[in-house]
């Protein structure tokens, strides 16, 4: 890559929590004792995104514990982050394969071997318990930051609930493999249980670790996990997001690179809205790739994309929800 990318964020110190307390390096269980839900974080799952594990991490040191239900902080390629070398800060993504193209149950129970498989398996029993796990992220090229949800109405409804600033998309299934919150025991409707995906922003930003940090604590006070006066992390810095309801946007469409030749037509930043469908975005190789209808959002469009991988997704907005109630536990 000929691009430059600074990082402009302090790179956390995790030798404190990495061994973890539940039996697995970098897995922290925090239990109220009380009934409630069972919330997964995940942090980490690509070893350079690791604002989210800041965020975590201060909360262990800030002593934090769920007021009701049980609440798991995964710290998830670790292996990864101990690569990480802010000269060349893309790097360490992952060791031998992406984390977060590995969850499926086929994936899961074959022969396959790599260090990210072995912490999949690994990971597997404390993802599989999970009622509500939200898996914190963030993103290479520019990009708003933007919540990501499965097809289940009470994903979306939680999403909301939440209340951090980010728009939702309601997405499905990637080509490239299934994501965390494409696991079986999330993918389907009507379970009970649900994923939500952070894209918190671009990598090494001071803004993303705040994005991340206002989602994991809206989502735990949805939950009733968090007393609604206690301030956490930022919040108690005195950085409080104003209270916004969320546009929600659909994917309509998968642009996926079919030859080496793919461009965009100009760099788009992820988030941006082409007003009307027909308008020219990318050429790939002869093809020519155009919006499919009006107040088109590109969903984390990447510049430099391989062959068979997704250069961008599509979205049409959904119409305006109503207010939702969320009944945690």
């Amino acid at each position: 890559m000929d691009e430059v990318f600074p990082v402009r964020v302090p790179v956390p110190d995790l030798r404190d929590v990495a061994a973890g307390n539940a039996g697995i390096p970098g897995v922290w269980h925090l239990d109220s004792g009380r009934p409630g839900p069972r919330v997964v974080i995940v942090s980490l799952m690509h070893g350079n995104e690791f604002q989210g594990a800041s965020v975590l991490a201060r909360w262990l040191r800030a002593g934090l514990r769920p007021a009701r239900g049980a609440l798991t902080l995964v710290f998830a390629n670790l292996d990864a982050f101990s690569r990480f070398d802010p000269a060349d800060p893309t790097l360490s993504r992952y060791v031998d394969e992406d984390l977060n193209r590995v969850w499926s149950p086929a994936l899961l129970d074959g022969g396959r071997d790599s260090l990210e498989m072995r912490r999949a398996r690994a990971l597997r029993p404390v993802v599989e318990a999970a009622e509500v796990l939200l898996d914190l992220h963030s993103m290479l090229w520019p990009s708003d930051p933007v919540m990501i949800v499965g097809r289940d109405p009470a994903a979306l409804a939680l999403a909301r609930a939440a209340g951090a600033p980010p728009p939702i998309v309601v997405d499905g299934m990637r080509p490239e493999g299934p994501r965390l919150i494409d696991h079986a025991p999330f993918a389907v409707p009507g379970t009970g249980r649900l994923a939500l995906l952070v894209e918190a922003g671009q990598h090494w930003e001071p803004e993303t670790e705040m994005v991340a940090e206002a989602c994991a604590s809206g989502l735990l006070r949805a939950l009733g996990m968090l007393p609604p006066a206690a301030p956490v992390g930022s919040e108690a810095r005195g950085e409080v997001w104003t209270e916004v309801w969320p546009e929600v946007w659909t994917v309509s469409g998968c642009v996926v690179a079919a030859s080496r030749g793919f461009c965009f037509t100009r760099p788009f930043r992820g988030g941006a809205v082409i007003p009307r469908a027909g308008t020219l975005i990318a050429r790939d190789g002869e093809a020519e790739i155009r919006t499919p209808h009006d107040d088109c959002m590109l969903v984390m469009p990447s510049p430099r994309v391989m062959r068979g991988h997704v250069a961008v997704r599509l979205a049409r907005r959904a119409p305006p929800g109503r207010g939702v109630q969320v009944t945690p536990g």
